[in-house]
């Protein structure tokens, strides 16, 4: 487990995302400060930490949704701004806590707005952009609310719809903050799933987590403190552990517990 220094050219080229003292400011006071990472192809990554830590912040910065007071962001080796916004979209896709879509919508509509990227505005819809819709909707668990209206659904339902919408876009790299709002077992559980496959087709993903166990199953964990990169690594680092514990100021333990899959790392609330 290490705090990374300044990535090197060689590492801004590799990665599907690297920012380098990325700074944010609102309201006077510097929300996110000095963070640098890099997130390479393959690799789904969790942010996690307190309330106030700067989580959602982080990610709508690297999305370049937010002006930043300081730093550089790259996506796939080029600075962010350098990609025109059609082609930045098709390599990012997003999906913030206050996702929107109009309600009145059909869920197979809604989906279909994942592939704006590929045909634009005033291009209609494929049939392979159906097709990839609807690919992306089974691997929600959604196919069955696909003539449905969104503003028919229940949270959950919802979220899984605009997950698909998000998986439709088939970008390299997925940005997600709180991906399991609403999400019942089975579904975080399909959400995994979806974001391991994506990293073993070559992708990779950021999420933003407050679900502390279903971080410990990312390939990498970072983990913010007052809008600062504390610590990141592996789910079995011990060091990474002993970061989690006191950002939460130990109200919690992270235990290795034995599962049919191999060993798993869970936090485990302190009484």
């Amino acid at each position: 487990m290490s705090v990374r220094a300044e990535p090197a050219t060689d590492a801004v080229a590799a990665a599907a995302l690297c920012a380098e003292g990325l700074g944010v400011r609102r309201g006077g006071r510097m929300v996110v400060d000095g963070v640098t990472f890099g997130l390479r192809p393959g690799q789904w990554a969790a942010v996690v930490g307190p309330n106030g830590a700067g989580k959602s912040t982080l990610l709508v910065a690297l999305a370049g949704l937010l002006p930043r007071a300081a730093g550089q962001v790259w996506l796939q080796g080029r600075p962010l701004e350098a990609w025109p916004p059609r082609e930045r979209a098709r390599r990012m896709a997003w999906l913030g806590q206050q996702a929107g879509a109009e309600g009145e919508l059909a869920v197979e509509d809604v989906v279909l707005l994942g592939r704006l990227p590929h045909h634009g505005l005033l291009g209609a819809p494929t049939a392979a952009d159906r097709q990839v819709a609807q690919a992306a909707l089974a691997a929600c668990d959604a196919t069955a609310l696909a003539g449905r209206r969104l503003d028919e659904l229940s949270g959950g339902e919802r979220q899984r719809v605009l997950l698909a919408r998000a998986l439709a876009v088939q970008a390299p790299l997925l940005l997600l903050d709180e991906p399991t709002a609403h999400l019942d077992p089975p579904h975080q559980r399909a959400l995994f799933a979806a974001l391991a496959a994506h990293a073993a087709a070559g992708g990779a993903a950021l999420a933003v987590l407050h679900d502390l166990g279903a971080a410990l199953g990312a390939d990498r964990v970072l983990v913010l403190e007052q809008g600062r990169l504390v610590a990141e690594g592996a789910p079995g680092d011990a060091a990474l552990h002993q970061a989690i514990e006191r950002v939460f100021g130990h109200a919690l333990a992270i235990e290795c517990v034995a599962s049919a899959g191999g060993p798993r790392w869970v936090a485990v609330p302190r009484r």
